[in-house]
């Protein structure tokens, strides 16, 4: 059994990762924090957890406690100060804020408008994506948790551009995200009649989640990979749902790529892809730590169509953490996690 510590409990995310973990077969949660409702109750906050044991919600995010490992769900950077203090107490941390997620600090710097302080740890940070780094994240005490956005689009994309099936130029990625990815925050933009039966693009062209997916996926390629990315507000409570367009490079085909997928993902318990043809909706992954993949080719126009799906609060943040969690303490990687969507 290993003990553990949220740090930014009561978030949506927080929220999320304490109601997986308290499902969790070798987890016990030793201290959750919130400054914003110390001294609170958890069942008082969400009526949800009143089946549950009784988490009284502390106020410090310096002390991790009788916790070994620490879940951090602060805003971006908060963990920049956070982490350092927990490392050095030999916790394991999880992060799930931007703010150890880039190799070149100077790309945080410049889309995040924050001075990072802390690159040493940056540097032993692992990106948290298994996928792709389950390696690197077994052996490590430190891991940056992808976000919601560049989780569905990197697992879209990575595959056909270290295969050569598709350009690394002119990339376009169309997202679609429910209103739980803009966190709890109260903004009026997020509010119900804002939001009800409307539908909108916003941080057209410098959404920082940009520069993350190209980094990765520059890094995972080998390519110099630029593309346009364009996400969306859904009047719905969470999902991603990326519609993605991608040149074909010569010689690309259905069964090429379905093989390039198959050679990635043909081990990866949550990453899916259908038949040639077969497109995901949000209610094939929503309630699971599953991306959903599908792919239609374009003949016409040289252009590949990738339709790939998650749960923002689980496949994009707190399922994904856990799945790291265990990859990191040497558990079946899909324990505690759920595999089947809700659909309904």
């Amino acid at each position: 059994m290993i003990n553990v510590s949220v740090i930014g409990a009561t978030g949506y995310v927080g929220e999320e990762l304490l109601r997986l973990l308290s499902a969790h077969p070798e987890v016990s949660v030793k201290k959750a924090v919130s400054k914003s409702f110390a001294g609170q109750s958890l069942k008082d906050l969400y009526a949800n957890f009143v089946p549950g044991k009784n988490i009284v919600l502390d106020e410090s995010d310096g002390d991790a406690g009788e916790a070994e490992f620490v879940f951090l769900c602060l805003p971006h950077g908060e963990s920049l100060k956070a982490a350092p203090k927990l490392l050095k107490k030999g916790h394991k941390v999880i992060d799930l804020s931007g703010d150890f997620r880039y190799d070149d600090v100077s790309l945080y710097e410049k889309w995040y408008n924050i001075t990072h302080t802390a690159k040493q740890e940056n540097q032993q940070a692992v990106y948290g994506l298994p996928e792709f780094f389950k390696d690197a994240i077994r052996n490590t005490d430190f891991a940056s948790n992808p976000g919601c956005y560049t989780t569905t689009s990197i697992l879209a994309l990575a595959p056909l551009l270290k295969e050569g099936l598709v350009s690394e130029k002119g990339i376009v990625i169309d997202a679609k995200s429910g209103v739980t990815g803009a966190g709890r925050k109260e903004k009026l933009a997020y509010s119900y009649c804002e939001t009800a039966d409307n539908f909108k693009a916003y941080s057209v062209v410098n959404h920082r989640h940009t520069s993350e997916i190209e980094e990765q996926l520059s890094s995972i390629s080998g390519q110099d990979v630029r593309l346009l990315f364009t996400p969306h507000l859904l009047p719905v409570k969470r999902g991603i749902l990326a519609t993605i367009y991608a040149d074909m490079e010569e010689g690309a085909d259905a069964l090429s790529i379905a093989g390039a997928y198959e050679k990635y993902y043909g081990d990866a318990p949550f990453t899916h892809v259908l038949p040639h043809g077969q497109l995901p909706e949000l209610k094939f992954v929503v309630g699971s730590n599953n991306c959903m993949i599908g792919f239609e080719l374009s003949p016409r126009t040289g252009k590949l169509v990738i339709v790939s799906c998650t749960d923002n609060l689980i496949k994009g943040a707190a399922g994904q953490a856990i799945q790291n969690f265990n990859i990191m303490n040497g558990f079946e990687e899909t324990l505690g996690l759920p595999q089947i969507a809700w659909y309904l």
